[in-house]
Order: structure tokens, then C-alpha cells, then sequence
């Protein structure tokens, strides 16, 4: 699985209620969701990114409340991956299951700029920034998790596991 795109940048501390803010969750759809992403730190943010962008971020993305709608709007606006120094434990595993990639590199969350051009492997977990040519290198998923985020989240997964028994 690889992902290309332009990067959009966040800060530290970017909590869920900034991802999707709490007026909006009376919401269902993914993709009504998605029209409300990152409202609240860029109300034009989802009129600028293009499908397969990328959101690069500090530290402890996705702290604050549970909610499944954080990464759910975030995949559905287009996002193909989120690159964080690290992220809030709860926002982590929420994004494995429901299919949305992420990675955790430091040096490549300080270092690449908004605007540049990103292309990542997830299956080795480079990272490389086509604009200033420099290569990151964070942790892959292991395989099982890459095959739930291959297959859409866990949900799907799991159908697919029923159905082939």
C-alpha cells in the first residue's frame, strides 16, 4: 500500500474536537463528516486538500474525547495518511479500525514543510519527502494491522473473515 500527496501541517495538541468539533457529531455519514474537517483551526481546509493529501503534525495528535469521528472525517475528507511525532493513544487505535493509515516519525513531522510533495510505503514504512528528496524511515504496522487497514478497518475485516469461512 503507498500513499502521494501535497502536505497540509498542524501543531501539537490538535485534539479531536478540533479533527471534527462536538457540533457536528449529531452527524452519521463519513462524508458529511468530512465536510466539517479541521473546520475550526482552517474553515477552508477541506476546499483545499485533493484526494491522497497528506496531514503532517506534532506531538499527541488526536488527544481529547473518544470519538471514532476524528479519523473517520479525516479519511473520508480525502486524507490518505496522518504523519505525527506521535498521537493520543485513543486516536491511534481508532484509526486502525476504521482503516485510516498513520505513522509515527519525528524527524520527518519537524522537518517536512507544508506544500511538499510526500510519498510513502506503508508495507516498509518509508517515508520520502519528493520535494527536498530526504527519506524517513518510521515503523511499519505489522502485517495484521496493515491487512486491517487494507481492508478498510475492522469492521470490513472482519466481514471478510466470516465470509471466507
Amino acid at each position: 500500500m503507498k500513499a502521494e500527496g501535497s502536505v497540509f501541517k498542524f501543531g501539537d495538541n490538535i485534539d479531536t474536537d478540533v479533527i471534527i468539533p462536538a457540533r457536528y457529531l449529531n452527524v452519521s455519514s463519513g462524508d458529511e463528516l468530512a465536510k466539517y474537517c479541521m473546520i475550526d483551526i482552517d474553515e477552508d481546509f477541506v476546499n483545499k486538500i485533493k484526494k491522497g493529501d497528506i496531514i503532517v503534525a506534532g506531538k499527541n495528535f488526536g488527544c481529547g474525547s473518544s470519538r471514532e469521528h476524528a479519523p473517520l472525517c479525516i479519511k473520508c475528507a480525502g486524507i490518505s495518511c496522518v504523519i505525527a511525532e506521535n498521537f493520543a493513544r485513543i486516536f491511534y487505535r481508532n484509526a486502525i479500525n476504521i482503516g485510516m493509515p498513520i505513522l509515527e516519525c519525528e524527524q520527518a513531522a519537524k522537518e517536512i514543510q507544508p506544500g511538499d510533495e510526500v510519498a510513502i510505503d506503508f508495507a516498509t514504512g518509508t517515508i520520502t519527502d519528493k520535494t527536498t528528496g530526504k527519506q524517513y524511515q518510521a515503523q511499519p504496522f505489522p502485517p495484521f494491522m496493515q491487512e486491517l487497514v487494507n481492508q478498510g478497518g475492522l469492521v470490513e475485516y472482519t466481514k471478510q473473515k466470516i465470509a471466507k469461512q
